[in-house]
């Protein structure tokens, strides 16, 4: 339930903003208290963990204006290197209890200097650890985006279209983003469009617009 308000106040589902910054700062507060309250429980430190690595982004991850800017695109010197030392020496403490759980391990995060210096196959190694203990289509889909730049885009794409989450935004988002890199506009357009129709949250809409720079996509 608090990874379900971090995520919420993280990327909105529906409004304006992209992030609520209220609803992050309400589950780490919460995520503080658990991590107290189960002391000897590593993933309730890995939830913490991942919660303060992601909120150290945040103010990185939009523009002046509210727009989305992509991980690869964010100004790292943004990035509150204060919440990314704490989580980081908490998944240091938890990691050697032998006892990874989904959180500890999304909480092991690339602290890469520039996006071009992060270890592409570590990630990939990562996310299928991740999909071995939390098989579900959504961490599938993350896991082909790192496939994409570890295997090539035709690999992720034959993961991607296997998974058929016809009623998830992100999942046509991504089809779209990996048919538009293999060339075929027509297709991405269409996916972009799927993806659009799909989208609660303004600015996400906003910045799949924008994406969608295919002739007559508008």
């Amino acid at each position: 339930m608090i990874y379900l308000i971090f995520n919420e106040g993280y990327a909105a589902s529906g409004g304006e903003l992209l992030v609520r910054s209220g609803l992050c700062a309400e589950a780490v507060r919460l995520g503080r208290l658990l991590a107290g309250l189960m002391p000897h429980e590593p993933e309730a430190a890995g939830l913490l963990a991942l919660m303060l690595l992601a909120e150290s982004r945040c103010e990185a991850r939009t523009t002046p204006g509210g727009d989305l800017v992509v991980l690869a695109e964010q100004d790292r010197a943004r990035w509150d290197r204060a919440l990314i030392a704490e989580g980081q020496a908490i998944v240091h403490r938890c990691l050697p209890l032998g006892r990874p759980g989904p959180y500890q391990i999304q909480a092991v995060h690339s602290d890469a200097p520039e996006a071009k210096d992060t270890d592409r196959r570590q990630i990939l190694a990562l996310y299928d650890r991740l999909l071995a203990v939390a098989p579900t289509p959504v961490v599938a889909l993350n896991r082909a985006v790192a496939v994409a730049e570890v295997e090539g885009l035709r690999a992720a794409l034959t993961l991607v279209e296997g998974l058929g989450l016809d009623g998830y935004h992100l999942w046509h988002a991504v089809r779209a983003g990996l048919l538009e890199r293999l060339g075929r506009e027509g297709e991405a357009a269409a996916a972009y469009e799927a993806a659009i129709t799909r989208c609660g949250n303004a600015a996400e809409v906003r910045f799949l617009r924008r994406g969608r720079r295919l002739p007559g996509a508008g």
